[in-house]
């Protein structure tokens, strides 16, 4: 029999109740939720909100929320990303206080990214924390990043096959776009992800020259100039130099 925690946190409580009843249930609408756990509507909207937010739910025009990625996605890497952070976060940080833009880590599952930590800039117009968010890797830089790692086959079948199904254009669109960051080597994402939001993103590698996992630079649109973008593209590439020597001998 499990005890409930002296000072449980009610608000966590119930945004837990509620993904049990998307993953038990398939699905939820604010009402019905509402009634189960005896909360106010509006409440149920809120917390319903913070979990599409976190990728646990999506909101369908039906206004019926069903179970989002991260109750689907698979654990990227074990407890080795854990230290992976831990290794990395330091020049993060420093990358962020350098550049005055927020920097991310991410690792690739499929076709997909997660962005495992943030290091989230301190201006007032910036690009916020980003932890624990998926997104398609093709249109991610971190994504396009560490996609450039595979060969045509290896990648044609990944897209063809994991994931929301590619049309020919697009897919020729991917094509062209990461033999592009294969020539650069380092991959540019403008608007691609989300209206106003740019990044640079380029693989961290072991020893073995293994693409453990990718760092981004993500920038609000507004001040990623050609310029800028130079700076940004400099200081990545110093900070990922000086982070592949805390990780040559990791591997995921």
């Amino acid at each position: 029999m499990k005890n409930k925690p002296a000072y449980a946190l009610e608000s966590v409580d119930n945004a837990l109740l509620l993904l049990h009843m998307l993953r038990d249930q398939g699905q939820v609408r604010v009402s019905e939720a509402a009634r189960e756990l005896g909360l106010a509507r509006s409440t149920v909207h809120r917390l319903l909100a913070m979990l599409v937010y976190r990728d646990f739910a999506v909101h369908g025009e039906d206004r019926v929320y069903r179970p989002g990625p991260s109750l689907s996605f698979a654990y990227a890497g074990g407890s080795s990303t854990g230290e992976l952070r831990r290794l990395l976060t330091p020049h993060m940080e420093e990358l962020c206080e350098r550049t005055g833009e927020t920097v991310n880590l991410l690792v690739r599952t499929g076709t997909r990214v997660r962005f495992l930590a943030s290091a989230e800039s301190s201006q007032l117009l910036k690009v916020g924390d980003r932890r624990g968010t998926l997104l398609p890797a093709w249109r991610a830089s971190g994504g396009k990043a560490l996609l450039a790692e595979l060969d045509d086959d290896r990648l044609e079948e990944l897209l063809r096959t994991d994931g929301p199904v590619l049309e020919d254009a697009e897919w020729a669109h991917v094509r062209r776009d990461i033999a592009s960051v294969r020539a650069r080597g380092h991959a540019l994402n403008i608007d691609g992800t989300e209206e106003g939001v740019s990044a640079l993103g380029a693989c961290v590698r072991n020893g073995a020259g293994e693409a453990l996992c990718a760092l981004t630079v993500a920038v609000p649109s507004a001040r990623f100039s050609a310029e800028r973008r130079e700076e940004l593209l400099r200081a990545l590439k110093e900070s990922i130099a000086r982070a592949e020597h805390d990780v040559e001998g990791f591997t995921l």
